[in-house]
């Protein structure tokens, strides 16, 4: 018995393309309704897609597009020729229907492209399926199936390929313009920390941030004020009419449960600890319960699975940014050296040296800011200065390397707690109660202070930017002192 689904053509549409071009080349202004999301790339008939890059070529230059100021453009074009040649164009715009929907053929065409990727990356998964290699696990076919997909999708929203310069240009004076109307001069994420927002021009799209410190630091702390705060600007944002966008936070080291007690401390100032221990009074549980209502609301989304690999966390990424009633705005990856290599490597610094160069390339196909906690090494303790410096980076490899911007953490209190002044030998305790008095006043001025040294920036200056920092609570916001807060 013959299979019926042996030999059967891909899907498309040629009237469709037809009526389309038509359409284009009998009025110009219809282009405006499809040229968002229709590329040439799209077309079944090479001829077809040749055709429309024409005409949206002279368009954009503000020059008619028709048969007549097209024509010179295809003399030699194998392609034409094989449909008709020059005459084909003018039988394209002589058979136009002036009332053409041109937005529905648009989709139409877009839909039939779409349907043949599906039936090319549906083939390649079998194919690879079958094709059982040592050095190909089925995970990693899976992550590749999920990334074509996730092309696929997007498919008419976002360009792939080579990009002309001129697209590259308009977007990044897109960019200056909206920097220019905010009064804060924040083009990217707002971090909602002023000073911070300042030095940076706030978390830029496909920019790896690496956020690091030592233990005790203030890492996750301020990971999680800057996850928050971009949320709540994303729902702001989002009820001015902008599409959704969300936060999505990768937490190995905490529960859910966990980060959402900091989140709730850090937003009542109500101690984390008091909530644990359950001393809080009715007033206190009344103003926990507000809280979490308003928190209902903050497109903030906690994954806790331990282990996690960077696969797992692509996947999931990809799936959130697929999810419009979601949207994906920025990820937070809380720690790097707890995430799963989930390969075969025995080298600890290559593994790392990969995951942060796949996390890279994921800021990049996703098109947010990634957010990469770290953990510094123990050599910061072994130096008279505790000034965190890139060298510092634990397990470096290509960290460095591949993040956009590496910003420390550093509290001078921490190690000021751990030298108090003891009497010297020989001493006198005028002296003595001199120093330790100028120790008390030192660790006093610093208690709640802390800094975010920036000691790499891609795209703008290295700096240092002082915060106040409530250790009760978690929560960092801006210093003011003397109106300027970066040293």
């Amino acid at each position: 018995m013959e299979n019926p689904e042996i030999n059967r053509t891909p899907p498309y549409n040629v009237e469709a393309e037809q009526a389309l071009l038509g359409a284009i080349l009998l009025d110009n202004q219809s282009l405006e309704k499809v040229s968002e999301f229709l590329k040439p790339d799209h077309f079944s008939n090479p001829a077809h897609g040749q055709i429309y890059e024409a005409c949206r070529t002279y368009i954009e230059q503000g020059r008619i597009a028709d048969p007549t100021t097209i024509k010179p453009l295809f003399a030699k074009n194998e392609e034409l020729k094989n449909v008709g040649g020059a005459e084909y164009l003018t039988r394209l715009a002589a058979a136009a229907s002036p009332g053409l929907n041109v937005g529905d053929y648009g989709r139409l065409i877009l839909d039939r492209y779409i349907r043949r990727q599906l039936i090319h990356v549906g083939n390649d998964i079998v194919n690879d399926a079958f094709d059982i290699k040592l050095d190909s696990e089925a995970i990693a076919q899976i992550e590749e199936a999920e990334k074509k997909l996730y092309e696929i999708a997007n498919e008419g929203e976002a360009d792939g390929g080579p990009k002309p310069l001129r697209d590259a240009l308009l977007e990044s004076l897109t960019l200056v313009e909206k920097a220019k109307k905010n009064p804060t001069g924040v083009s990217g994420v707002s971090t909602g920390l002023a000073d911070i927002d300042k030095l940076l021009g706030g978390l830029h799209n496909s920019d790896l941030i690496i956020l690091a410190g030592r233990p005790a630091m203030g890492k996750t702390a301020l990971a999680t004020t800057i996850a928050f705060n971009a949320a709540q600007k994303f729902a702001d944002a989002h009820a001015q009419g902008d599409p959704k966008k969300s936060v999505a936070f990768f937490s190995l080291e905490m529960s859910a449960e966990q980060l959402a007690t900091r989140i709730l401390s850090a937003k009542t100032e109500i101690s984390s600890h008091h909530m644990r221990l359950g001393k809080i009074d009715d007033s206190q549980f009344d103003e926990l319960a507000a809280g979490v209502d308003l928190l209902n609301k903050i497109p903030l989304y906690v994954d806790d699975t331990p282990g996690i690999t960077v696969t797992g966390i692509k996947n999931r990424a990809r799936r959130l940014a697929r999810d419009k009633a979601k949207g994906l705005g920025l990820i937070v990856v809380d720690y790097l050296q707890l995430v799963t290599a989930g390969g075969r490597n025995e080298n600890r610094v290559q593994e790392l040296s990969e995951m942060t160069r796949a996390l890279k390339i994921m800021a990049k196909e996703l098109n947010v800011p990634v957010i990469v906690l770290s953990q510094l090494s123990r050599m910061v303790e072994q130096r008279e200065n505790k000034h965190p410096q890139l060298s510092d980076l634990r397990e470096s490899g290509s960290i460095e390397q591949d993040a956009d911007i590496v910003m420390f953490v550093y509290r001078e209190v921490y190690y000021l707690k751990q030298e108090e002044p003891v009497q010297r030998p020989n001493e006198t305790a005028d002296k003595f109660i001199l120093r330790k008095a100028e120790w008390e006043k030192r660790k006093l001025e610093m208690e709640n202070i802390a800094e975010a040294v920036v000691a790499k920036q891609r795209h703008g200056p290295t700096g240092i930017v002082r915060l106040f920092f409530k250790g009760e609570y978690g929560r960092f916001t801006d210093l003011i002192q003397n109106g300027s807060n970066q040293a």
